[in-house]
């Protein structure tokens, strides 16, 4: 059997969504390919290791930082909406990250499509 986290990284990577995770100093600790390509005019993997604070403007930057004090209060407050991108029809939710005794562990930014797929079903 396959090890666990490389079943989750498996998912995480295959997902058509941009995936970006950050720790609680709001280092950038994983970008699924994806993400990389999305963000690639603002350095894409080079964007590794960097504060996501220093992405943003001052007003994102603070509501960044209140979800995550947020996400801190209680194991109840795991998912926040923060914007629809009409351009891009989506819903975008800032998520929270807990280990098994459900400590805050780090959060990331989920993107919900609203457009119907344009895929033919099991067009194989």
């Amino acid at each position: 059997m396959n090890n666990l986290n490389e079943i989750y990284k498996s998912v995480l990577e295959a997902d058509r969504t941009a995936v970006v995770i950050c720790d609680l100093d709001h280092t950038i600790i994983y970008m699924n390919p994806t993400a990389i390509q999305r963000y690639v005019k603002w350095g894409g993997a080079a964007l590794l290791g960097k504060n996501l604070l220093d992405c943003h403007n001052e007003k994102s930057r603070q509501m960044i930082v209140k979800v995550v004090d947020w996400f801190r209060a209680d194991a109840a407050h795991n998912i926040i909406y923060t914007s629809h991108n009409e351009k891009e029809n989506k819903d975008v939710y800032m998520v929270a990250l807990r280990d098994d005794s459900g400590q805050l562990i780090g959060y990331y930014e989920k993107h919900e499509y609203r457009s119907p797929e344009t895929m033919k079903m099991y067009d194989l």
